[in-house]
């Protein structure tokens, strides 16, 4: 498992702030340590405890070859979501939540198999027999999948886990997500409900450098399962 940051590394993330106490959610208060100038702080030592059963969690499903959704709500962490999921070759939604994903995958997988084609035909030429119209028409259907299932493109399968910023704002990808019975694990902030998630982080969802940094520790967790992954295949092989 990664090793988990110290309580210092943390504060000087931010991780520990919260939102203004008139803004707080009630199921946060066992993970709140105290108030300053009218804004919540997060107990750290909750942090830390939640975090090593969330990247544990995540690990084990990594080193079983499952798939880890990584999901943006939230403007500021999209370039972070997007980055990580592409460094460890796991899907990712960035922006508006793509309905389908859990309940309707079988919508979404025709959608991922379109763009692929049209990329493929694109790339082999296989356009250049139609009149300039009709490519540009082809361009606007391609550029709009790309922006709407792009970041899936290769998913065959629902998700094992999802992994989500913006557990507030995330209420129709984490209701698909429990009707299919798939873990969530979420940074969860001063005015989030953790008992939506089954792996809470107690964090500062809105700090760049907190996000980063937990984001960060998510992929550690899944290079490492992976790692696990392909030492097994190997000993089989030899």
């Amino acid at each position: 498992m990664p090793e988990i940051p110290s309580l210092l590394e943390l504060l000087k993330s931010g991780v520990h702030f919260g939102h203004q106490k008139s803004r707080w959610h009630p199921k946060m208060k066992q993970y709140l340590f105290t108030s300053r100038q009218g804004v919540h702080i997060i107990d750290l030592e909750k942090t830390t405890a939640k975090l090593k059963l969330a990247l544990d969690f995540i690990k084990q499903v990594a080193a079983k070859d499952g798939l880890i959704l990584f999901t943006s709500l939230k403007v500021q962490s999209h370039e972070i979501i997007k980055t990580a999921a592409q460094e460890v070759g796991m899907p990712y939604i960035t922006g508006r939540w793509l309905g389908g994903v859990f309940t309707n995958f079988s919508i979404i997988y025709k959608l991922i198999k379109k763009l692929e084609g049209m990329e493929q035909d694109k790339k082999t030429g296989a356009w250049e027999k139609y009149s300039k119209k009709e490519r540009l028409e082809k361009e606007k259907i391609l550029i709009g999948l790309q922006e709407l299932v792009g970041g899936i493109k290769g998913l065959n399968r629902i998700p094992q886990v999802i992994f989500i910023i913006g557990l507030r704002e995330g209420k129709n990808a984490l209701a698909e997500a429990r009707k299919v019975k798939v873990p969530i694990v979420a940074i969860a902030d001063s005015n989030t409900n953790p008992t939506k998630a089954d792996y809470p982080i107690p964090a500062n969802d809105d700090a760049i450098k907190s996000l980063q940094l937990i984001t960060n520790l998510v992929v550690q967790a899944i290079k490492e399962g992976q790692h696990e992954a392909l030492h097994k295949v190997n000993i089989k092989e030899e």
